[in-house]
């Protein structure tokens, strides 16, 4: 797609153009945009780190070759910055503002009904098997949970989420196999609660 020009724009922005850093800001704010709020579920957090991220792709541009493909550099630089992120986050206990009132007493939050909505029983099953996912893969140890996003969710190939989490392909595959099985494993009781 855009990997050879991409290229060209990081080794102009190394000549001092900075148009060509407000391009590679514009292709590829969105997809690190997503890759850190699937990593985080936060999206304030997302967007900072985001800004982060693109903040360190403009002071490491002295130093950037093309050995490996440019996204798959990026995509290493927001992994890290994603892990970094969660290890600053440990400890601390996050609060949930939505149900909070201006005053600080819970409130009910405002519910709008969604006229395209499908209907009641499959969007409920749908959006509940989606949480219970989502929760599963929030779960996971966090290489396990960097690797399925960056392969499902941002779709790289096991040889790109390699480079941009610096580990070997059999590494990759294992870290996915592992995911998997432990996906597996926690869907399979509620799978039986289905079929019942």
């Amino acid at each position: 797609m855009h990997d050879d020009s991409d290229v060209a724009l990081m080794l102009g922005l190394q000549k001092g153009d900075t148009a060509a850093f407000e391009i590679l800001l514009r292709r590829h704010q969105e997809p690190i945009l997503n890759l850190a709020y699937r990593f985080l579920g936060d999206r304030d957090e997302a967007e900072d780190l985001t800004q982060d991220v693109f903040l360190r792709l403009y002071r490491a541009r002295a130093s950037y070759r093309p050995d490996a493909k440019f996204t798959t550099w990026l995509y290493r630089i927001a992994s890290n910055a994603c892990l970094n992120a969660l290890r600053a986050r440990k400890g601390r206990r996050a609060m949930s503002l939505e149900g909070l009132a201006a005053d600080g007493r819970n409130a009910t939050p405002i519910q709008i009904e969604d006229t395209k909505a499908s209907a009641p029983p499959v969007a409920l099953l749908r959006d509940e098997m989606g949480e219970r996912i989502r929760g599963i893969v929030d779960g996971l140890p966090d290489a396990q949970r960097l690797a399925i996003v960056l392969n499902k969710y941002q779709d790289l190939s096991y040889e790109e989420v390699a480079e941009a989490m610096d580990l070997t392909v059999m590494a990759v595959k294992s870290l996915l196999f592992r995911a998997r099985e432990r996906i597996k494993e926690r869907l399979m009781p509620y799978l039986r609660e289905e079929v019942r």
